[in-house]
Formats: structure tokens, sequence, C-alpha cells
């Protein structure tokens, strides 16, 4: 699908009464779904708007995953409790429950045959589940310290990342990591505040399995109040070196939360700080070509299968949806 940055738009604003953390469109395109700080998802029909509540975690929920075949959800929330439910009905409830982690569930991803989940938490784990039953399969130690995201390429590496900036790639058959990348200029220690501060809160491949991104905060003055810059590290995924720095072309006081890069040739975050901001940049050059300035503190960020639509929930309890096409 064929975009235009400069032409993006808000095309739909489905709103909550909280403020939400995480989105993803489901595998059909038919809803999109958040997590939110009132413990509950959210689930929009994006035809007719119409939304349904998930009742069942006791924490706030920001991971997201699918297993499509089965058409389920898969969330994860702050006390390391993962829920399944069905994608559909009018009042969709938890068929399956899982205590994943000992503390958050940070992130949650999906294998490309839909056979497994990979999720990471505070406990600094990476683990491995059975789709569709959850049933475990493996662990993956060695970071040491919070992992903040974990994701899947088109040919099967999982990849994460920690609170440090540390980047493993593993192998999913054995459970070994095959080796790492270097993110830390996503992270830094606040000896004022005695106060780690960083990590990936945005992770992707790109499609053709070519880049990987990590979204976060750099050159950070107070931990406590996360006042810093936003950043994406983009790596070559085969050679694992630093490929772009990615860096708004505007000041802008905050972090990038959510990361996609797009076939079109951008890579695309969402920030959250002193307001919210939509970014694009070319990846020929790594140069922010295009800034939308959004209504409240963007939290994520999800690409839509038809390529032009994009979701980004916010800290005032929307999950606005944007249209990158040129306007008809």
């Amino acid at each position: 699908m064929k975009i235009e940055p400069a032409k993006t738009r808000m095309v739909a604003e489905l709103k909550h009464s909280a403020p939400l953390l995480g989105c993803r469109f489901d595998p059909s395109g038919r809803f999109v779904f958040a997590g939110g700080q009132d413990n509950n998802v959210q689930r929009w029909n994006l035809v007719w708007g119409k939304k349904a509540t998930l009742v069942g975690h006791a924490s706030w929920v920001r991971a997201i995953a699918f297993a499509a075949k089965e058409k389920l959800v898969i969330t994860g929330d702050y006390h390391g409790k993962v829920l399944f439910w069905p994608i559909e009905g009018d009042a969709p409830k938890p068929i399956k429950s899982i205590e994943a982690h000992d503390g958050w569930v940070r992130w949650m991803a999906t294998s490309p045959d839909g056979k497994q989940l990979a999720t990471c938490g505070n406990d600094g784990l990476v683990k491995l589940w059975s789709l569709p039953g959850g049933e475990p399969i493996r662990s993956f130690p060695g970071h040491g310290c919070h992992v903040y995201a974990v994701v899947f390429a088109p040919d099967d590496t999982l990849a994460s990342c920690d609170l440090k900036g540390v980047v493993k790639v593993w192998n999913v058959a054995t459970g070994a990591a095959t080796r790492g990348m270097d993110a830390s200029a996503l992270y830094k220690y606040d000896p004022g505040f005695m106060a780690d501060i960083g990590g990936a809160r945005g992770m992707t491949f790109s499609q053709d399995n070519k880049l990987l991104a990590c979204a976060g905060i750099t050159e950070v003055s107070n931990a406590f109040a996360g006042v810093g810059k936003p950043l994406v590290v983009v790596f070559d995924a085969a050679t694992g070196k630093q490929k772009h720095l990615l860096k708004p072309k505007e000041a802008f006081q905050g972090t990038a939360w959510g990361v996609a890069f797009h076939p079109e040739g951008y890579a695309i975050a969402t920030g959250g700080g002193n307001g919210g901001a939509l970014w694009f940049w070319s990846l020929d050059k790594g140069e922010n070509v295009f800034t939308l300035k959004l209504p409240n503190n963007a939290r994520d960020l999800d690409l839509h299968a038809d390529g032009k639509r994009l979701a980004v929930p916010f800290a005032d309890g929307a999950v606005r949806v944007y249209d990158m096409s040129p306007k008809a």
C-alpha cells in the first residue's frame, strides 16, 4: 500500500474512560484491542465502533498477542498473569489463565507459524509457550534484569531487549543465545535518584527480516520524571551492527513508546512526554521526513495489515486510528 506520511490524518477516535497502555489490531483486521490502567482490555469493532470490555485481570494490561488460527486474543498484566480469550463474542470471558512471570508481563509475541507464544517480564526471563494450549516449552535466562520486549522475526528468529539495552538473539529450538546487539543508548543509571531507566518500549523486525528496531528514551537527565529524548535504534538484523539512530527533527521531551517498519521504506514511531507525536523516518538516509503532533501522550503503535492504517493508544483513554494513504 502506497502511503504519503504528510497526508496522515485521524479517521477514528475510540474512547474509553481510563488511560490505555498498549494496542493491537487482530489478525482479521476487524477489531482493535487495547489494555489499560483500569485492569481491563477493550475491544472495538473498526466498522461499527462498538466496544466490548474483557474483564479478568487484576492489574494493568499492556501486552497483547493473538493465536490467529484459533481466533484467540492473549493478554498479559503487571501481576505476571496471561489470559486467553475468544476474539469474538458480545462479552468474551477468559478461557485459560497462566501464571507466566514473577512480576510484570511486559511483552508478548506469537511465532510466524502460530504455534508458539513468547513472553518476557520483570523476572529477567523470556519464556516460550505452546499454542493454543499454553503449555510451557522452555525459559531463556541470561538477561539479568527486567526484559522489556520480545519479538519473532519472519524467519522464526526470537530477539529480546532488557532494561539496560542488551539485545539477545535466541535459538528457539535450544534456548541458547546466539548473539547480542548493543542498544545501550536506550539506558542510563541516574545517580541522583539511584534509578535505572531505559529498555525497548517498542521493538520490531522489518517485514523482509533485514532490520530490527528498538525504541525508547535516551539522554536522560531525570530518571524520576522521565526527562529525556526519544530514540529508535535500528540494527542490521544479519550482522547485529547499528544502522541508524533515529531522532526527531524538532525538540521533544519524552519516550518513543512504539515502532513499526512500513514496506514503503519508513520507520514509524510514537512518543509521549511533553505531549504526543508520530514520527516518520526515511530508511534510506535515516532522516525524520514528517512529524504529526498528537493530541495526548501516545503509549504504543500498531500497523494494520492493510498497510495504510495505524492504531495508537493514549494516556487520555482513547485509541485513535490514523490513515497514511493519499487522500482520494
